[in-house]
């Protein structure tokens, strides 16, 4: 018999994770005294697992929804976590620290892992807060991602493991220039390529023995960018969102959005408008692309049809807190986190700060559900919905 999706609910600010079944929303399990990092979010590992950074612990989480024992393995890493990948084998994991509750940039700690020995390894690179991704083809290289200066960076995924303690500064072996506002990283394992979210665009490379070959950049096509860059396993392809407008954070309304879509087979870029307001995030489920927008004048769920034009609009109900005309959309106020899995058409949607998450059916376009946990998912919380056989691990970047 087929398990029932399950939804990771994570109030990061409260210290929560919460386990429950779609779309009944019965829980099956709970971790306390769990800070998990949002930043570096949850990462899809095969069998509907699930990694993690436990933020205030020092702990890479392997979490198991599925199996008799929620946490599969706790491994001490560095923190704060700001970017989490895997190798395609979902074996090599590699986490980069970045600010945390500080203003400028202080560590330059990396963390290897092997989730099979759960050996563990730290090393220092370059401060800043560098994105990364683990290319595999059976000996895994590290690809960073650092910004002012821009670059990639590659490290041997074994010298990294190898090192000896005290945290030796690692030396690249290679590298590539990039422009300085590199800020989204994802790479599609069966191509070997790598790819990371400029200003200019999307800029890509693919592995060649054990350094990166620079291939020409993909184009926004708008006079927007993303900040945000995930591939989709449900077939080859990118995604984004595009922000354009006024860069003063104070005046967010009036932000302009797109959602991007790169086939990577075609080479085809697909360009949907999703309003105005603060759209960050995007969840993938089996036929549709999921979008939150958040604005004084109303929130809502945006549902892209798989033809990546035809969106559907469903209203979401306020929240107490939520971000205001003369303020910033990050500092101290209310968000939404969206989840979904590519092997189901369900969609959660929180509301931060009410302890509430939204069910919908994507399919239908309707609210199947409402789950009203105990705690009140400040900022929005974070969440992941998995099935144990939907592919996800298919993206191998912390999301």
């Amino acid at each position: 018999m087929t398990a029932a999706p399950l939804l990771l609910v994570s109030d990061h600010v409260g210290g929560t994770v919460h386990v429950l079944t779609v779309p009944d929303g019965t829980a099956t399990g709970r971790l306390t005294g769990r800070h998990l990092s949002e930043h570096a979010g949850f990462l899809a590992l095969p069998g509907g697992r699930v990694a993690c950074v436990d933020d205030r612990r020092g702990e890479l989480l392997v979490l198991d929804p599925f199996g008799h024992e929620l946490v599969q393995a706790a491994i001490p890493v560095a923190v704060p976590a700001e970017h989490l990948a895997v190798d395609p084998s979902g074996r090599w994991v590699a986490v980069t620290t970045g600010l945390g509750k500080n203003t400028e940039p202080w560590s330059d700690l990396l963390t290897v892992v092997d989730l099979t020995t759960e050996d563990a390894a730290r090393v220092r690179t370059r401060v800043g807060e560098p994105g990364v991704t683990v290319l595999g083809d059976g000996d895994p290289l590290v690809v960073l991602r650092h910004r002012e200066p821009g670059a990639l960076t590659c490290h041997r995924f074994a010298d990294l493991l190898g090192t000896s303690p005290g945290c030796p500064v690692a030396t690249a072996h290679a590298h590539l220039p990039l422009p300085d506002d590199g800020h989204g990283d994802a790479q599609a394992a069966d191509r070997g390529q790598v790819f990371a979210a400029t200003g200019e665009g999307v800029h890509r490379a693919r592995r060649k023995d054990d350094a990166l070959l620079a291939e020409p950049p993909i184009p926004w096509g708008s006079p927007g960018r993303g900040w945000y860059l995930r591939l989709d396993p449900r077939r080859p392809a990118l995604w984004s969102t595009l922000r354009g407008g006024p860069a003063d954070p104070l005046r967010w309304p009036e932000w302009t959005n797109q959602a991007w879509c790169h086939d990577l087979d075609t080479d085809r870029t697909t360009l949907a408008e999703l309003g105005p307001g603060l759209v960050f995030r995007l969840a993938l489920a089996k036929d549709h692309t999921a979008f939150t927008r958040i604005h004084p004048d109303g929130d809502e769920l945006i549902l892209l049809d798989a033809d990546g034009k035809t969106a559907r609009h469903l209203p979401l109900p306020a929240m107490d807190g939520a971000p205001r005309l003369g303020g910033t959309p990050w500092e101290g106020v209310q968000r939404r986190a969206v989840a979904a899995s590519p092997g189901a058409d369900w969609v959660a949607v929180t509301r931060g700060g009410h302890g509430e998450v939204h069910l919908f059916d994507a399919a239908t376009g309707s609210e199947a559900a409402r789950f009203k946990l105990d705690t009140p998912l400040h900022h929005g919380g974070h969440a992941i919905l998995r099935t144990q056989t939907d592919r996800a691990e298919g993206d191998p970047v912390g999301r």
